[in-house]
């Protein structure tokens, strides 16, 4: 008989056996790291799966971002300070009061051991709009962009056609690039601080051997097979602000013609789609008017700042932005130091069938010590009835060429932005919200005014006032990076949240709320 101390030493190892070969006794794996890409250039942020939420460890983010946090004994939570503001968590609680705002995170903070964790998308809602920077957390590729860095997202295929095999690049947003063959390679290099790529694995190793990343930030190298004759490059545009690279690639004379496989391998969980775009019936384009230009300066600051150069700055800021983070197709009344009628600019708007229309100024006012953004929609009440009238006009049914006829809506320029009052008044009201969270408000942040730029829009449409020239103070701070990058983040986030809106109301069964057709 075995004794029984034997017995249970015995049934002790045995079960540790088990245990260490059990799937159950092995951690689970830690996803792979991100990646922050900034002005300082690229650094990893390791990140951590804890009960199924994916978690940054607090003391990373306090590097890389550059705040200070403190445990609050008496509250049971973390207060994490930066750049004078708060930002207080809970533990327990999915919420975060962030400059005093409330806001929710898909987890709780936890603490494990010394360290401190918080969800993945504390950096987006809370971190960024705190610190008044831009932040674009990308969880599919794992990349983090701080800053108004151009990292245009760039997603390929390879199809075998034959004699040729193409090789496919969408890109978003639409970014400059050039295509050179350099010996037994072909270059793309794009005008961008970084790629947020994913590349097609070669089909045809006779022709493309290999497309990968290559000698710089922004480069993509395609390495060619030996049976490489010659290639053509071609451009097209793609849906909401992206483009399209077309690259076939020939094979010689009397090669075996390259066949697809029979069965394509299936996508991993790990591919990204092929382009991460705005959902159909969102916002499509969205119009941004820099106020001024040309032989139009504006309002002048006392230290000689030009509104017309502020507003293009901002501008083409709020373009870029926009492009990147929500993939929107963005066309500026002017790129220049253009004078552009006023009536013109809203015509550019109707012409495009835009979703949006915005345009930029900054304030003048006598009482130098006047300061603070305001935010305007049309007011039609000079029009009275007619206005009334227009909002809810009918088609008229015109003849056309060959006989019968068709219902056309006829709109007097004066009248077209009467029926859009209601969703002028509702985008006005999610640019004053979420300026008001990032740069000083006017003591009437939201007014009405008979603007003519507003006049002849067809769309939902508004005027920013970012703020007062004619204020020492507010000059100094209109020119800077610092505010303007305010100012378009805070744009950024309330078109993402009207798009959002719009969405909602399209998946409801609803009808999107945009231009009339």
């Amino acid at each position: 008989m075995i004794p029984r101390r034997f017995s249970a030493e015995l049934f002790a190892a045995l079960l540790l056996a088990l245990l260490v070969g059990s799937p159950y006794a092995q951690a689970p794996a830690s996803p792979a790291a991100y990646s922050v890409l900034s002005k300082e250039g690229r650094r990893p942020l390791p990140s951590r799966t804890i009960a199924g939420q994916e978690m940054f460890a607090l003391e990373d983010l306090a590097r890389l971002f550059d705040f200070t946090f403190r445990e609050d004994a008496t509250a049971g939570g973390l207060v994490v300070t930066i750049r004078n503001q708060t930002i207080v968590l809970s533990a327990g609680q999915g919420l975060a009061s962030a400059g005093g705002r409330l806001i929710s995170l898909s987890a709780a903070p936890v603490h494990e051991g010394r360290a401190w964790f918080v969800p993945v998308d504390f950096v987006s809602r809370a971190l960024a709009p705190v610190a008044a920077m831009r932040v674009d957390v990308r969880k599919p590729s794992r990349l983090i962009v701080v800053g108004d860095l151009r990292a245009p997202r760039v997603a390929g295929r390879i199809e075998p056609m034959g004699s040729l095999t193409r090789l496919t690049l969408e890109v978003a947003p639409a970014t400059p690039h050039t295509v050179a063959q350099e010996g037994s390679k072909l270059v793309i290099r794009f005008d961008a601080d970084a790629l947020d790529a994913a590349l097609p694995a070669s089909t045809t190793p006779e022709v493309i051997q290999n497309v990968r990343p290559g000698e710089g930030a922004a480069v993509i190298a395609i390495d060619l097979g030996p049976r490489f004759a010659t290639f053509r490059a071609s451009d097209l545009p793609a849906d909401r602000g992206a483009g399209r690279i077309v690259i076939d690639v020939m094979a010689q004379a009397g090669a075996a013609a390259p066949t697809a496989p029979a069965q394509p391998p299936a996508a991993t969980p790990e591919q990204p789609p092929l382009l991460d775009l705005a959902p159909a019936g969102a916002l499509r384009t969205i119009v941004i008017d820099a106020g001024h230009g040309g032989t139009e300066d504006g309002a002048k600051g006392p230290g000689g700042t030009l509104e017309k150069n502020v507003t293009l700055a901002v501008a083409r800021r709020l373009k870029a932005a926009l492009e990147a983070r929500l993939g929107v197709r963005v066309i500026l009344t002017r790129d220049g130091d253009d004078t552009v009628a006023l009536d013109q600019r809203a015509a550019l708007a109707n012409n495009n069938k835009a979703d949006l229309f915005v345009s930029l100024h900054a304030n003048a006012s006598v009482r130098p010590g006047a300061t603070g953004a305001e935010v305007f929609y049309l007011s039609l009440d000079e029009y009275g009835e007619d206005a009334a009238r227009a909002a809810h006009a009918e088609s008229e049914s015109l003849p056309v060429f060959g006989g019968g006829s068709r219902d056309i809506e006829v709109i007097l320029w004066e009248m077209a932005q009467a029926r859009y009052i209601q969703e002028s008044a509702a985008l006005a009201q999610a640019i004053e919200a979420s300026l008001r969270e990032r740069v000083p408000m006017s003591a009437r942040a939201i007014q009405q005014a008979p603007f003519r730029v507003l006049v002849g829009a067809n769309m939902p449409a508004v005027l920013v006032e970012m703020g007062f020239l004619t204020n020492a103070d507010q000059e100094k701070q209109l020119s800077s990076d610092e505010f303007q990058n305010a100012v378009v983040q805070g744009l950024v986030e309330a078109f993402s949240r009207v798009r959002d809106a719009r969405g909602a109301v399209g998946r409801s069964g609803g009808p999107a709320q945009g231009p009339g057709r």
